[in-house]
């Protein structure tokens, strides 16, 4: 057969044609989806990146041609000559984009056989490992394609508005020193400094920030970054960031110039407006009304504090943990007869998870309350109760009663339980939200210490200062985060410019002078020559992918993923090395 690789280019890719091509002789390369013979006539779905189209081979395109195609199987690599023609009327196919022509087929080469597939291309239900095991056959798969060319999309998108805004995109290092302030450094051993190690970054951070002390301005960069942590559906050992820093700015600047980005990637990706501006929440706010602090408001359900109502309360338990300083908290979720007792009794397993010790719930009726709790409660505050909580008939109302953290974190993700499990919102809903003035630091108990919320070169609220040596834990920080329906997409602040304020921040957290000489000796060198003011934000492309995507796990968004406990199936990372390699780098395994 004709050697199309010789002789021939591609004309157009398969999910591209359309009526318009009606009458053309192309040339298509791809991949055989399924083969149907029809009694002499077979039908082939060709595919490749763009879609699919259905290719025909007739008896009478040639003896040659239709003997070959009798041996085309699935996963054939194929290149055809052949015409684009409607399809007979009644013969179309509104589940193709393609569905209206098919093309006649005139020249055939089949250019690579393939064994039979270890699953089929149109299953939904795979295992994980034997996709991960085979990524590149999963890669096939039109779903995981189409993610990854919106995830290019996006950093396309992402590089021309920075390009618009006057940022420069520069490379920081990845073999850097080990600053463990957080997660776990990924280590590298060196076989020139024997006993010597590099650390691969958790985020650029101090790069930029020198970046900034250099003069650039206004920096940016998509990158890779490298945490040994406990993984997750939306979490991998490497990810990507897009990475920002700016300086001579306030909060509000990079505010504004982020509500921009997200209004480009969404409108060029998603052809989706956005509205601005975003709304706004305190940290404390955000944990007072929904739990969290990256809170979904695609629904509206929020936590009310009753501690005041109950602390008297006919019902002991309400009582006894506010009188041992817990508090009292409730949800509302309206019209919910469709719960039955079975429904309710249930989740008080959902929120031991949590923490909670149990849950509380109330059904109301038109003149009562059908509750377990119901005998126990007075009459002045059964109709407090529903006052506060606007209840109405047919209404459920759900208590805990414990410490704040414990509160917040059942009923946090009990009202997101109730939404998913209710479908309470429209997968294509967008809730943006800035959360801001997060404290700076939280007391360790495993620790006993006080360490960063976010980092420690994060600015404290200047009026905050004077808080420093005497409830360090009240200090608010100049940070923000931006949270897309609960997932926090992007974090930042604004940066500890002067050395002297970085130091006294160090020294509350309990780095003596020598470790934070060590840790960042160059960084605090470099804030005594002209540190401009500066901040910024990053953003995980990963998990802002996996959102636009509807993508189950972060896994679907990245090529070349790992395991949940961070291996690699296909090409069987981590592994073993040669004992050379080890006596090179001084390295013996214990």
């Amino acid at each position: 057969m004709a050697n199309f690789l010789a002789t021939d280019k591609r004309t157009h890719y398969c999910g591209n044609l359309n009526i318009s091509h009606a009458g053309k002789e192309i040339i298509l390369m791809g991949w055989s989806h399924r083969r149907r013979d029809h009694g002499g006539v077979i039908f082939v779905d060709l595919r490749d990146r763009e879609g699919m189209v259905q290719i025909v081979f007739n008896p009478d395109s040639g003896e040659a041609v239709h003997g070959e195609a009798h041996k085309i199987r699935n996963e054939f690599v194929l290149a055809v000559k052949g015409t684009v023609l409607k399809r007979p009327q009644g013969m179309e196919n509104p589940a193709l984009k393609t569905g209206e022509i098919e093309v006649i087929v005139s020249e055939l080469e089949i250019m690579n056989e393939s064994k039979t597939p270890p699953f089929s291309f149109d299953e939904e239900d795979i295992s994980e490992n034997v996709r991960l095991k085979y990524r590149y056959l999963d890669l096939r798969r039109p779903a995981l394609q189409q993610n990854l060319f919106l995830r290019s999309k996006l950093a396309a998108a992402t590089r021309n508005y920075f390009d618009k805004n006057g940022f420069i995109e520069v490379e920081t290092p990845f073999l850097t020193k080990s600053t463990p302030e957080g997660a776990r450094d990924y280590l590298v051993p060196s076989r020139i400094y024997k006993g010597m190690f590099y650390a691969l970054p958790q985020s650029p951070q101090i790069f930029k920030q020198l970046l900034m002390v250099s003069g650039f301005d206004r920096y940016y960069q998509i990158v890779k970054c490298f945490r040994d942590e406990d993984l997750r559906a939306d979490r991998q050992p490497e990810f990507t960031q897009i990475d920002v820093e700016m300086s001579f700015i306030t909060e509000e600047d990079i505010i504004k110039i982020m509500e921009g980005l997200m209004a480009q990637i969404f409108k060029v990706c998603l052809d989706r407006e956005l509205k601005l501006p975003f709304p706004r929440l305190t940290y404390h706010d955000a944990v007072n009304r929904y739990g969290k602090d990256n809170p979904d408001t695609r629904f509206d359900i929020e936590l009310v504090d009753i501690t005041s109502i109950v602390s008297n309360s006919g019902f002991k338990l309400f009582q006894e943990v506010v009188a041992a300083g817990g508090i009292v908290k409730a949800i509302k979720l309206e019209q919910a007869s469709g719960l039955s007792r079975k429904d309710l009794d249930e989740l008080k397993d959902y929120v031991a998870v949590y923490g909670a010790k149990g849950l509380a719930w109330a059904r109301i009726n038109a003149t009562d309350w059908t509750s377990p709790i119901y005998k126990f409660l007075r009459p002045e505050e059964v109709e407090k109760i529903n006052k506060a909580m606007g209840a109405k008939e047919s209404d459920i109302i759900f208590f805990v009663a414990d410490v704040p953290r414990v509160v917040n974190d059942s009923l946090g993700n009990l009202r997101l339980h109730l939404a998913k499990k209710l479908n309470l919102f429209k997968p294509d809903d967008l809730a943006f939200n800035w959360i801001t003035e997060f404290p700076l630091m939280e007391y360790s108990d495993s620790e006993k210490r006080y360490v960063s919320m976010h980092h420690p070169f994060t600015s404290p609220v200047l009026e905050d200062v004077a808080l420093f040596n005497s409830q360090p834990g009240k200090v608010r920080a100049r940070a923000y985060d931006l949270v897309l329906n609960g997932s926090e997409i992007g974090g930042g602040s604004i940066r500890i410019h002067r050395k002297d304020l970085q130091a006294q921040v160090f020294k509350v957290l309990g780095l003596s002078n020598e470790e934070a000489r060590s840790k960042f000796g160059f960084l605090l060198d470099a804030l005594e020559y002209g540190a401009p003011p500066h901040g910024g934000i990053a953003f995980g492309l990963d998990r802002l992918t996996m959102i636009m995507t509807h993508a189950e796990s972060i896994r679907d968004v990245i090529a070349f993923p790992k395991t949940q406990k961070a291996a690699c199936l296909l090409s069987d990372a981590p592994s073993k090395v040669s004992i050379e390699q080890l006596m090179e780098l001084s390295l013996k395994i214990v």
